[in-house]
This record gives structure tokens, C-alpha cells and sequence, in this order.
């Protein structure tokens, strides 16, 4: 299969009813609401790669470090997911977490990186990965290989800020722990 290809046993994106719901997060971001939702979840801006419009997206943050201000991102629905491919074509772009704005640059991990980070994950979030795979059509029983087949089925990006020391480590998905303030 390529990688623009559907995937026949993965969850479509939501519509109707469902996409209102999924993008409900935005309306916290725009109204300052953003700390909310807590370190978990981050407002991605980008730009239509067709109608050069902006667009807005909620996102889970999978892993966050904190002292390089550095987001790893999953697109569970695939690389067909529209802000997936606008940062395909525009990997420069804003990130909102809280309410503030990092200028940031994307960069795709391979699918080994994908597999480590949702291993990671699963570890750390055992019941939501579990839920988000059975919702996404993919490997569900909590194990670690089923994790780590996930992983490598979904696309992961890392969207590191600008001001990001040119020493900080280039890896993907390190367990940093996060400061709270």
C-alpha cells in the first residue's frame, strides 16, 4: 500500500456531527481557554496547501520536551489527514500550547521512531492507547508489539521551535519529564 493510499480497515476522519465535536477544542484556543486542556493538547496552525487558507487543528501532544520546546504529534488518521499534508508542503508554521505561540518546524519521523514513540505512550497512557487504537481501526490489545505495529502504521511528526538550541538532542520522542509551573 502506498502512503497516500486508504487504508481500508483504518476509521475514517469524522464528519457531520462528529468533526463539530472533534473540533470543539479550537473554540477553547480562540477564547484563551487553551491551559484547559492541559499539556496534552496543543492548536496547530497551517496553511492550506491548495487555497492558501489558514487552518486550525487540535492535536494530542504524544511526547513534549519541555527544555527544547519540542512536540511530537500523530496523524492518527494517516498521511492523508489534511494538516499532515499542509505541513508536508509547508513545514513552517505556529503551534499554540496554552496560550502561547511557538514558532516551530516540522519535521516526519520514520516509522521506527512512529514504533518507539507509541510503545512510549502506551506506557505511560495504557487505556487511551488502547482506545484511540480500537478507534482508529488499528492493533488493540495493549501489548507492546500491538503498540509498536500502530506506531509504524501512523505517521509522526515532530515539531521543534524555533528557538530550539542548535545543542539539543535530535531524537525523537525522548522521556523528558516535564516541568510544572
Amino acid at each position: 500500500m502506498t502512503p497516500d493510499a486508504p487504508d481500508p480497515a483504518r476509521s475514517r476522519v469524522p464528519t457531520g456531527w462528529r468533526r463539530l465535536v472533534a473540533r470543539a477544542p479550537i473554540l477553547l484556543f480562540r477564547a484563551g481557554l487553551g491551559p484547559l486542556l492541559g499539556r496534552r493538547f496543543l492548536l496547530l496552525h497551517h496553511v492550506g496547501r491548495v487555497s492558501g487558507s489558514d487552518r486550525r487543528v487540535v492535536l494530542e501532544v504524544v511526547a513534549y520536551e519541555a527544555p527544547y520546546r519540542c512536540w511530537t504529534v500523530a496523524s492518527g488518521f494517516g498521511p492523508r489527514s489534511d494538516w499532515y499534508r499542509n505541513l508536508r508542503a509547508q513545514p513552517k508554521t505556529v503551534v499554540q500550547f496554552g496560550n502561547r505561540h511557538h514558532a516551530v518546524t516540522a519535521h516526519f519521523l520514520t516509522p521506527d521512531e512512529g514504533a518507539d514513540i507509541m510503545a512510549r505512550y502506551g506506557r505511560r497512557h495504557p487505556r487511551t492507547a488502547r482506545r484511540l487504537c480500537v478507534y482508529l481501526g488499528l492493533p488493540a490489545d495493549g501489548t507492546e508489539s500491538a503498540l509498536r505495529e500502530a506506531g509504524h502504521a501512523m505517521p509522526f511528526v515532530r515539531l521543534e521551535a524555533d528557538t530550539c538550541p542548535p545543542d539539543a538532542p535530535r531524537r525523537a520522542g525522548r522521556d523528558t519529564p516535564t516541568p510544572r509551573k
